[in-house]
């Protein structure tokens, strides 16, 4: 589902920030992605989501070569990925629905199949009849159900998680794993970045280490 083949990623200000890494996630596979502050995290999730490109190397997501995208695919490629963060990025002036539906609305989807699917997205989270709420009104966990919901509304088959359960108590953080777990269950690949060490060893899925750049535990 997604590879990185000796990738490298070099900043002329801070030299490479990946170096010559190598990983292949399968499809339905969840996997932790860690280390320090500045082991590279950030960048590869960026370079995932083709907000960077890498230096060397290829990466290779649902058997297309993000190396060979142009500028004017990207939005379309992106509609693969499903991005959940630490802080949420909820619109405050709109109501849970209108958040969820965001991404089948920038596709062009139609109101009948939008409705439904956005029901359907807050079903799978718990929040089914909370659409017309605005995000203030909710708890952080809430919040971050709606992002998730957001996140698989358009039936993506990958997600990435940025720190997602950063701003959550751990009760709040086993149910956010538990939602990620069902949905690898029906196929998605699920790739998360955390520091939350206690959370990843009770956990039985693969851990991607990362140390100044270089994978040293996969």
């Amino acid at each position: 589902m997604l590879k990185f083949e000796h990738v490298t990623k070099r900043y002329h200000e801070t030299g490479d920030v990946l170096k010559d890494v190598t990983f292949h996630l399968q499809r339905g596979e969840i996997a932790f992605l860690t280390g320090h502050s500045g082991a590279g995290k950030s960048t590869l999730l960026k370079l995932i989501a083709l907000i960077e490109r890498p230096t060397r190397g290829q990466i290779i997501l649902d058997g297309h070569s993000l190396n060979h995208i142009k500028e004017n695919q990207i939005p379309y490629l992106r509609r693969k990925m499903g991005f959940i963060f630490q802080d949420y990025k909820l619109l405050q002036d709109r109501t849970v629905f209108d958040n969820v539906a965001l991404p089948l609305v920038i596709t062009g989807q139609s109101h009948h199949d939008i409705a439904r699917r956005v029901r359907a997205s807050l079903d799978k989270v718990g929040l089914l009849g909370k659409e017309r709420q605005y995000p203030l009104a909710l708890s952080g966990g809430e919040q971050q159900r709606v992002g998730i919901a957001r996140a698989v509304v358009n039936k993506p088959p990958l997600i990435i998680a940025d720190e997602p359960t950063g701003n959550l108590d751990p009760e709040l953080s086993a149910e956010i794993m538990t939602l990620f777990e069902s949905f690898q269950q029906v196929g998605v690949t699920v790739l998360i970045a955390s520091h939350d060490l206690f959370l990843i060893k009770k956990l039985n899925h693969r851990v991607l280490t990362l140390d100044h750049g270089q994978l040293i535990a996969s």
